[in-house]
């Protein structure tokens, strides 16, 4: 049942462009879009030009080629039409600066963005169109000023996202370290910030986002603010983050890119954080050097041990090896036994391959997840996912990767969701699943 529609598979077709620029990239086909991914990356400037664009062209050819979508590359405004745009799942604005699409550019691409067009920002593209409000709320954020190029400690703030999934908490680079005129934060979700304390010249008071994503006026947006130095475009975990950003964009990869704001770590990837939880039954976790719990042996349960919670939303990320299985139990009293979780609360199962009341996104046993909805929001095994488990009274919503899969009330007296504890399944010898970043926001209380 697992869906595997969205790993594309095509190789790189002759479209691919060998040259750095092209003319507009239109054909007398253009209303035409075929199933394989493509993207148009765009580079005009009409301010300062980085030396580094070529090779950020090069690189996401490079990435297309290699992950199964074609690229094509142009600097020509031209090919902002309506019928143009239709043919690309994302377009890149490499490096863009200053005002470089006139009315009706501007008015094509909007209408692209709307009917489920990407946008991908690399470095400059926050320099550009300063008076085109649709392209700023897209964008994320306008450029402000910057330092001189040095290095600087990057906090990864979402290990989820395949952009960053790669990355250990702190990513240390060296690049050009654009201030924006505002914070991202309220509107979109951050993926990195700087450390301001580890360089000199940043002005955003501390709280300082340098890459994000955002689900916009029914598109899809990435936006990164590295890639101003040529050497960028050599660092594998900095391809790899443009490579993961690109893959959310055109559908490839899916992710939870809601802003995320107040919620607070139950376990943060450190040895620390997991004093406040305990195994119950056999088996148990590994914690790896990248703060990453993996299950192994059971039937168990590892628990969140200091309090119990009535309403509430839950974030954590996770990860299957195959065929594995798993859940995140809710709504059940304190108990070293694990069959007092799965006979008091509810557990929200990880298993693709399950009847449909026991696969991933359903509340085990009671409910089905939407499963068409499930299966498109699903990445698949050796790729991190990101649940939502939203508790508001007797009340039980999931999302995964940021698409709601399921909402199902309890109605069973022997049970209740409005006050229990949290835990995590390490369901049997095989089960391979593993988990990081397991956060939470309280909620006001139902009727508040």
């Amino acid at each position: 049942m697992r869906s595997t529609s969205r790993i594309t598979t095509g190789v790189l077709g002759a479209a691919l462009l060998l040259g750095g620029m092209t003319a507009p990239a239109v054909s007398a086909s253009a209303d035409a879009k075929t199933d394989a991914k493509r993207v148009l990356v765009f580079s005009k400037t009409a301010g300062f030009r980085h030396d580094s664009i070529p090779d950020g062209i090069a690189t996401i050819k490079q990435l297309g080629a290699a992950n199964g979508f074609t690229v094509d590359a142009t600097e020509d405004a031209g090919a902002f039409t309506g019928a143009n745009l239709r043919r690309y799942d994302a377009v890149v604005f490499m490096s863009t600066t200053g005002d470089v699409l006139d009315d009706t550019q501007q008015a094509a691409f909007e209408g692209y963005i709307r009917h489920g067009g990407a946008y991908v920002g690399v470095h400059s593209a926050a320099d550009t169109e300063y008076d085109w409000a649709f392209y700023g709320g897209l964008a994320g954020a306008y450029f402000q000023n910057h330092p001189a190029i040095q290095a600087a400690r990057v906090t990864v703030e979402d290990r989820g996202n395949p952009s960053t999934s790669h990355l250990a908490e702190t990513w240390n680079r060296t690049d050009e370290w654009y201030n924006y005129r505002s914070n991202p934060r309220e509107r979109a979700h951050v993926l990195t910030s700087l450390d301001e304390t580890s360089y000199t010249g940043g002005t955003m008071n501390g709280d300082h986002p340098i890459a994000w994503c955002q689900n916009y006026q029914g598109g899809r947006a990435f936006y990164t603010g590295g890639g101003h130095t040529r050497e960028s475009y050599t660092d594998p975990a900095f391809r790899q983050h443009l490579l993961g950003g690109i893959r959310w964009a055109i559908g490839d990869a899916q992710a939870d890119c809601r802003p995320e704001n107040g919620y607070r770590p139950l376990f943060d990837g450190t040895a620390a954080s997991l004093d406040n939880w305990r195994q119950a039954g056999p088996g148990g976790f590994t914690l790896s050097a990248d703060g990453t719990l993996t299950s192994q042996g059971g039937l168990g349960m590892l628990w969140y041990t200091p309090s119990d919670f009535g309403s509430y939303s839950l974030k954590l990320d996770w990860k299957v090896a195959g065929d594995d299985n798993s859940g995140v139990f809710v709504g059940f009293p304190p108990s070293d036994d694990p069959w007092s979780a799965v006979n008091n609360g509810y557990e929200v199962q990880i298993d693709a391959t399950d009847v449909p009341e026991k696969t991933t996104g359903s509340v085990y046993g009671f409910q089905s997840a939407d499963l068409k909805k499930r299966d498109r929001a699903l990445n698949p095994p050796g790729e991190w996912n990101t649940y939502e488990i939203r508790v508001e009274g007797e009340r039980l919503r999931v999302w995964l990767n940021g698409v709601k899969i399921n909402d199902f009330t309890n109605t069973d007296p022997a049970r209740s969701l409005t006050d229990g504890h949290i835990g995590i399944q390490n369901h049997g010898t095989g089960d391979d699943v593993s988990f990081r970043d397991i956060r939470i926001k309280e909620l006001p209380a139902k009727g508040d």
